[in-house]
């Protein structure tokens, strides 16, 4: 099947092709060997304590919080 863009760069896919109901989620990846676009569907549930364990980056190694107020930039 082929697909174009519209004018606001997005792609519609017939319905029959894919069922899907409004507020799944879908992560694109971009094989460029093949020249690619392949949609994986996003699991609605799933375990945030999983996630956060699998999370790369230890919250440790963030930095600290500032705690100043914002500054009003001047205009």
């Amino acid at each position: 099947m082929i697909l174009t863009l519209d004018a606001k760069r997005r792609l519609s896919l017939p319905a029959s092709l894919v069922p899907t109901k409004p507020g799944d989620h879908f992560a694109a990846e971009f094989d460029a060997e093949e020249d690619t676009l392949v949609f994986r569907r996003v699991s609605r549930k799933g375990d945030w304590l999983e996630i956060l364990k699998a999370c790369p980056v230890s919250l440790d190694d963030l930095p600290a919080r500032s705690r100043a107020l914002p500054k009003r930039p001047k205009l």
